[in-house]
């Protein structure tokens, strides 16, 4: 039966560096999890506190109904993947996933045959003789996570496990990895940096910024409504547009910019006229058909720079401001049908209200 894992107000500190910031987050049994963010933000730092490889200052780890804040990795009843695969090259494919059993000093027997089921959940059973040198870096990637999963933990973590591969084989195991949680059932906790990884693969996902979880939520509640700008710029592209709220409601809120006004069906609660926001747009949310003349987030601009790319084109438009300068949009045409060079000329573009992204700053 798959576990729970629940972290409540985690410090953890190395000297005078504070890299968990009185952390809290609560993980549902059989979850995929993400905890995501840039480099230093204590995403590891936290993966590592859950496995048991550093001791919280404060705060406590529950594993299911266990709290395991003290205890050494090994009586955590975890497993663990890292970036570096870690086989042992003189050992063959069934015996490397067979160690963490033999140091368990779990019967011949019963290794031989969840060594072979782990085997075949990462459809590798037939080369279970060959050793790691024989495979390619994809099929030593399932080697490890095999090993991860015949302990059978009651949670698998995840250390930026993808990094190593190039992107078509990343591609491929995205996909297997969450096939092999979701078949085994497992409560997995994945570290990433990638942000398409995560909103690919996971469940929920916890954004990080120096030592504390910004936001919490499924890939498409941060992705379509961050908390702030931090997270709208970290989670995918965005434009970003300062600005001042002229009216806020509950059906629309209307925030002046330089370059015109936006309006958004929906916005942070409490936000008030005269606030200071950001306006985020994403590039695939600018439309280049023509919008009826009542239609809201109209603009007219021109092209400065088009680059095609088959199925996509990127534009960067220019958009006059009150002031006499311009702000530079991103956008993105889906199945464009020319690759011809646009630069100089008007284009009107226009965004839908409920894809006008409002965040505070």
């Amino acid at each position: 039966m798959p576990v729970g894992v629940t972290i409540e107000n985690v410090v953890k500190r190395f000297g005078a560096f504070v890299a968990l910031k009185d952390v809290s987050v609560s993980i549902a049994p059989g979850e995929l999890f993400f905890l995501l963010g840039p480099s230093g933000c204590g995403k590891t730092t936290l993966l590592r506190c859950i496995a048991g490889f550093h001791t919280p200052e404060s705060g406590s780890i529950r594993i299911g109904a266990r709290d395991v804040t003290a205890l050494p990795p090994h009586k955590r009843d975890t497993g663990m993947m890292f970036q570096s695969y870690a086989l042992w090259p003189h050992l063959t494919l069934a015996e490397n996933v067979a160690f963490g059993l033999e140091m368990r000093k779990v019967p011949k027997p019963e290794i031989q045959r969840r060594v072979m089921e782990a085997l075949d959940r990462v459809h590798l059973a037939d080369r279970a003789k060959v050793k790691p040198n024989q495979l390619s870096g994809g099929q030593q990637q399932r080697v490890a996570l095999a090993r991860s999963l015949v302990i059978e933990p009651q949670c698998l973590l995840l250390d930026e496990p993808l990094s190593n591969l190039d992107a078509k084989l990343r591609l491929e195991m995205r996909t297997e990895i969450r096939r092999i949680c979701k078949q085994a059932g497992l409560t997995a906790i994945y570290v990433t940096h990638d942000q398409k990884e995560a909103l690919s693969v996971a469940d929920r996902l916890a954004v990080m910024r120096d030592g504390i979880i910004e936001q919490v939520g499924t890939p498409e509640e941060v992705y379509r409504s961050p908390r702030n700008s931090f997270v709208a710029g970290f989670i995918g592209e965005g434009n970003f547009i300062g600005g001042v709220v002229k009216a806020a409601g509950a059906a629309q809120t209307v925030v002046e910019t330089p370059c015109g006004a936006f309006t958004a069906s929906h916005a942070p609660e409490g936000l008030a006229a005269g606030d200071a926001v950001d306006v985020c747009i994403r590039p695939e949310a600018v439309r280049f058909d023509r919008a009826g003349e009542s239609q809201p987030n109209r603009f007219q601009g021109s092209y400065t720079e088009s680059v095609y790319l088959g199925e996509v084109a990127q534009h960067l438009i220019a958009l006059p401001e009150s002031g006499g300068g311009v702000c530079a949009v991103k956008a993105f045409e889906l199945n464009p049908l020319a690759g011809r060079d646009r630069a100089g000329e008007r284009v009107e573009i226009w965004i839908p209200q409920e894809h006008v992204i409002v965040v505070r700053r």
